[in-house]
């Protein structure tokens, strides 16, 4: 507004204006207004995903009959990992079978009660078994 089109700046200046510009970690950078609200009663009627206080419960459909927006939108836990790590835990390692997941446990006390449980008992195949590193004749030159 006055004019300026430069401004001279301090090393040690320069990097305090840059860093107060760096959001904080795990903060969501984008906010939504209006009918994109989170509780806005329109959303669910202009979002591809069809989701919002305004929705109405839909029966799942086949997944070939989903369009790819909504497939995205109720994409299992377990797909992702599947997607995204190459994790598959619906697939038994050893025979090959479909596995269920009956439990999804997110508690960080039950999570260790249980390991320590698990490492407790003398479970073959459970752990990776250990071994020795190898010997100067194993490596190979």
């Amino acid at each position: 507004r006055d004019g300026t089109t430069h401004v001279i700046f301090e090393p040690l200046d320069f990097i305090a204006r840059l860093a107060a510009l760096v959001p904080p970690p795990r903060l969501n950078l984008t906010r939504f207004h209006g009918v994109f609200a989170p509780n806005s009663p329109y959303r669910a009627r202009i979002t591809p995903a069809r989701r919002g206080r305004g929705a109405r419960p839909v029966k799942p459909a086949r997944e070939e009959e989903r369009t790819p927006a909504e497939q995205r939108s109720a994409m299992r836990w377990a797909k992702r990992l599947k997607r995204v790590f190459q994790i598959d835990v619906e697939t038994c390692p050893n025979c090959g079978g479909t596995v269920q997941v009956i439990a999804c446990i997110e508690d960080q006390p039950v999570i260790e009660r249980i390991l320590n449980h698990l490492a407790s008992k003398e479970l073959s195949g459970l752990w990776p078994d250990s071994r020795a590193p190898p010997g100067p004749g194993g490596l190979l030159h």
